[in-house]
């Protein structure tokens, strides 16, 4: 059984890198089915207007806080997580990982170009990790059984999903059994970042914090209006739990989740 904290109606796993990696691997290891689901401040505001994403993420067996600003208000209502598990970082530790234990791996995500260069990019760093298959991730609903088969014809052990919330969710929930792996893992725009199509901020931008305004001053018109109304509810929704002193009810409640 791992800690866990309640905020805004969601079950977190307090966990450390470490601990999730060394979670991760003992799973595997013991023949158990992983699904990896991690919130920031904007999926946090989403789940909140969104009841199949909240679902989706509830179902998750591990819940982690992929945002600076969800660590802070962690500790503000005094519920506290004991550091930011990012999605991307995890990604890439377990890639290490898989590498190392001789696990294969399954990439699903992005377009066809950027997947491909990932992949040159990943058989360079990581000349002896196990690939079982990959596929972008443009696919009609319709299409999610044939994908998930694929995936298990391809015997992975674990699945990065490099999907938009909340498709990554979506799918996850709907067909990370039938894909037959181990562990699933939704990395978003991480398979962006490791072509080299995105820049990722500098680690002290990260720090503070601000990664959100990295990311909007590359793309402004797309990300410039979300990451300002998801970052005011945010900071509303952690302003009206300190005031409340308990946790507010959720639209959708993640007490059902099964104990890991």
């Amino acid at each position: 059984m791992t800690p866990r904290q309640n905020l805004f109606g969601v079950t977190l796993d307090a966990l450390t890198m470490d601990q999730t990696v060394a979670h991760c691997l003992a799973a595997i290891r013991a023949g158990e089915r992983l699904e990896i689901g991690v919130v920031n401040a904007a999926k946090l505001v989403n789940m909140r207007r969104d009841p199949a994403l909240a679902r989706a993420v509830s179902g998750c067996d591990l819940v982690l806080a992929d945002g600076q600003a969800v660590v802070w208000a962690s500790r503000l209502l005094r519920r506290p997580l004991p550091e930011r598990v990012a999605g991307i970082d995890l990604f890439t530790r377990l890639l290490a990982e898989a590498e190392r234990e001789g696990l294969s791996v399954y990439f699903l995500g992005a377009k066809q170009h950027v997947l491909d260069e990932m992949l040159r990019r990943i058989a360079v760093r990581h000349p002896r990790l196990r690939v079982a298959g990959s596929r972008n991730g443009y696919f009609a609903d319709a299409e999610q059984p044939a994908v998930a088969d694929a995936i298990a014809a391809g015997g992975a052990d674990l699945l990065f999903l490099g999907m938009t919330s909340p498709k990554k969710e979506i799918f996850t929930a709907g067909y990370g059994e039938r894909s037959k792996v181990a562990l699933v893992h939704g990395v978003g725009g991480s398979f962006d970042v490791l072509a080299g199509v995105t820049r990722r901020a500098p680690e002290r931008w990260q720090r503070l914090g601000l990664e959100w305004l990295y990311r909007t001053l590359q793309e402004p018109r797309r990300l410039g209006r979300r990451y300002l109304t998801t970052n005011v509810s945010f900071a509303l929704m952690t302003g009206r739990e300190l005031l409340l002193g308990r946790t507010a009810s959720p639209s959708i409640s993640t007490a059902s989740r099964g104990e890991s």
